[in-house]
C-alpha cells in the first residue's frame, strides 16, 4: 500500500491520471451499472458545493439518468462566487452570474433535463451554513431518492461539510446516499488507506455518457482561465480534464 500523503490541495496536477487507473484497474472494484443505481421510479439527486462539482462527481452517471429517463434534481449549495478572491475582472456578482450560467450549459451539454435547486449559501462558509442546507434537504429529499455529493474527507471545506451534511439528511429521510471524490483524487496516492475502498463501486459509463461529461466539463469556462490577478487559477487542472474522460465513476455506497 503507498504511503498516505497530505490532504492539502496544492497548486500541481496531483496523483498522474495514468497511475489511478493502473491501480483502480489492478483493483477490481465491485460494479454497479447505471440502471442498477438508478431503478425505475428514483430520482437522481446531486448535492453539489459549487457548479461543476456535479459533473466533475458524476457528470456520467447525470447523462445516463437522462438517457434512462430519470428524473434529476441538482442542489447548488452555493453559486462559487469565492473562486476568483480579489479579481477586477470577476467580482462576486459577476462571478456567480456567470457560474449559474455554466451550470445550465453543462447540464444541456449531458442531455440532462435536471432541475436546479439553489441553496444560496456563501462559497467558502458551508460548514458554518450547514443548519440551512440540512433544512432544505430536509424538505428536498425523498425515501426513494438516490443521493450524490462529494465526500466527507475530500480535502476541501465546503466539499466536507456538504457531504457531512447531504449524509446526516439523508439518512433521515431514509434516501439512500453516495458520496464521492474529487479533489481526493488530487491529494491521494494509490493504495490511501484514508479513501473507504471496502465501499467503492465503480459505475461503467457508455462511450456516449464520456463524451457527455468531457463536453459538459469544458462548458465551466471561468475555472479554465487564468486570471492574472489570482496566481491558483486556473481552477480545473488538466489532471480534471484526464479524469472526466474516464469510462468509468467511482462511488462510495
Amino acid at each position: 500500500m503507498a504511503a498516505v500523503s497530505s490532504r492539502r490541495i496544492d497548486a500541481g496536477d496531483g496523483t498522474p491520471e495514468l497511475q489511478w487507473q493502473r491501480w483502480l484497474q489492478a483493483r477490481a472494484l465491485p460494479h454497479l451499472a447505471p440502471q442498477a443505481l438508478l431503478p425505475s421510479g428514483a430520482r437522481a439527486v446531486v448535492v453539489a458545493p459549487h457548479p461543476d462539482d456535479e459533473v466533475l462527481a458524476v457528470g456520467g452517471l447525470l447523462a445516463h439518468a437522462a438517457a434512462l429517463g430519470r428524473s434529476a434534481l441538482v442542489v447548488a449549495v452555493t453559486d462559487g462566487e469565492a473562486s476568483h478572491a480579489g479579481s477586477p475582472h470577476w467580482p462576486p456578482r459577476r462571478l456567480a452570474t456567470r457560474r449559474r450560467a455554466e451550470t445550465r450549459l453543462a447540464l444541456a451539454r449531458l442531455g440532462s433535463n435536471a432541475a436546479v435547486l439553489r441553496a444560496g449559501l456563501a462559497d467558502g462558509r458551508v460548514a458554518a451554513q450547514a443548519d440551512v442546507l440540512h433544512a432544505l434537504l430536509l424538505r428536498t429529499l425523498r425515501p426513494s431518492d438516490r443521493v450524490f455529493t462529494t465526500w466527507a474527507l475530500d480535502g476541501h471545506p465546503d466539499h466536507e461539510a456538504t457531504g457531512r451534511t447531504a449524509r446526516a439528511a439523508a439518512a433521515q429521510v431514509g434516501a439512500r446516499i453516495y458520496e464521492v471524490p474529487v479533489w481526493g483524487w488530487h491529494w491521494a496516492q494509490c493504495g490511501d488507506a484514508r479513501m473507504p475502498w471496502a465501499q467503492a463501486h465503480l459505475v461503467a459509463l457508455s462511450p456516449q455518457a464520456v463524451a457527455r461529461k468531457s463536453a459538459a466539463l469544458q462548458a465551466f469556462a471561468s475555472q479554465w482561465e487564468h486570471d492574472p490577478a489570482c496566481p491558483h487559477t486556473p481552477i480545473l487542472r488538466a489532471s480534471m480534464r484526464a479524469r472526466a474522460q474516464r469510462p468509468f465513476e467511482v462511488v462510495f455506497a
